[in-house]
């Protein structure tokens, strides 16, 4: 499939002939970033905002976060220069298992190298350098996006004046693996999957569309769907049944299989700990002005993950997101998040306690 076709119109491109050293050894011959802007850098390049998207998100912002993007919102462009880019290893533009390798002249497929959500952090580094960016007032996402988010705070503290990670944690839990690795089994077991060397016309849809299933299952809480779906039957099968599979089947239309092998790959290495430097220790080091939202019914990075980022990073604070929805609640009840952004960020003004900016 040509999943540049879902790319919108609107999206730029950041491209480097620069190798690109990654975190677990080797290195990209030359990378893509595809990224979407709005609003403008002000003279003193210190307006920026970068907004890291989930999972299977994109650079598309106003597809998943209308809510929270406009004047007067908490992602405001006409005071704010947002900065939203598709993250390394995703099929939307930037470099991932679905782009050429130049040494080869085929798709990497399989042979894409091992990368870490701090990967995906210099990145976007490198591409705030080729914008110009010198300082970013918040950087902020949810989910994966959220463990970006924390990973800028470690990786370049003095580019960063102030951070809202939400329903996420500062490293992955064996539950989350689990889980991860429960999704990539069923990708495995498809025959199209021929140890991820499929073609891209035949591949491996059923093993996608189940794992997305799992997730699903994940994404939402007991209560959402006991209320949604009850022991309710919808085209002679149980309606969460015929749900999921709804689900798993939007995703084969638009995902690409060895792409979620790698991006939950990224995920179960997530772990802010360095060589040199533990977690807790790590955590307590960063300085910035932080606003952690939690969400009380996710089962996924449950409320727990939230209140130990809070306890031990010194200048946080921490919010809820009360929401039957589970950890898709971010994606769901977005006003009551933007509300929670927007006072945050007000509170800053009154209350201005950052780093001072210096980019690396």
């Amino acid at each position: 499939m040509n999943y540049q076709q879902l790319i919108s119109p609107q999206t730029q491109f950041y491209s480097s002939s620069r190798p690109f050293p990654l975190v677990l050894g080797g290195e990209l011959p030359e990378v893509q970033v595809a990224y979407r802007t709005w609003g403008h850098l002000n003279e003193s390049r210190d307006n920026g905002v970068l907004i890291c998207h989930a999972f299977t998100g994109w650079a598309d912002l106003e597809a998943w976060w209308q809510p929270l993007l406009g004047p007067g919102k908490a992602l405001d462009p006409t005071r704010d220069f947002l900065i939203c880019s598709n993250i390394l290893g995703s099929c939307y533009g930037t470099t991932g298992p679905t782009s050429v390798n130049p040494r080869t002249g085929k798709a990497y497929g399989v042979e894409f190298p091992e990368i870490t959500v701090r990967d995906m952090v210099h990145l976007q580094a490198r591409l705030l350098e080729e914008l110009g960016v010198r300082s970013l007032r918040l950087v902020i996402g949810g989910s994966l996006g959220g463990m970006q988010v924390l990973e800028w705070a470690a990786c370049y503290p003095d580019w960063v004046k102030a951070i809202a990670p939400i329903a996420a944690s500062g490293r992955h839990s064996a539950w989350c693996i689990g889980w991860s690795e429960a999704q990539r089994q069923a990708i495995y077991t498809d025959p199209l999957w021929q140890g991820g060397h499929y073609s891209p016309d035949a591949p491996p849809k059923q093993g996608l569309k189940v794992a997305r299933m799992i997730a699903m299952s994940t994404y939402r809480s007991w209560g959402n769907y006991s209320i949604r779906f009850a022991r309710n039957e919808q085209a002679e099968e149980f309606a969460i049944a015929h749900y999921l599979k709804y689900q798993g089947d939007k995703l084969v239309e638009r995902f690409d299989a060895n792409t979620y092998i790698t991006l939950s790959r990224a995920m179960d290495h997530h772990n802010l700990a360095r060589p040199d430097q533990d977690y807790e220790t790590l955590l307590r080091s960063i300085p910035h002005p932080t606003l952690i939202v939690g969400i009380d019914s996710d089962i996924l990075y449950p409320p727990v993950e939230q209140q130990e980022l809070a306890e031990l990073i010194p200048n946080a604070q921490l919010a809820w997101l009360h929401s039957p929805h589970g950890h898709d609640a971010f994606l769901i009840n977005m006003d009551e998040l933007n509300e929670l952004v927007l006072t945050f960020r007000q509170s800053l003004h009154s209350n201005p306690v950052f780093p001072s900016p210096c980019c690396p």
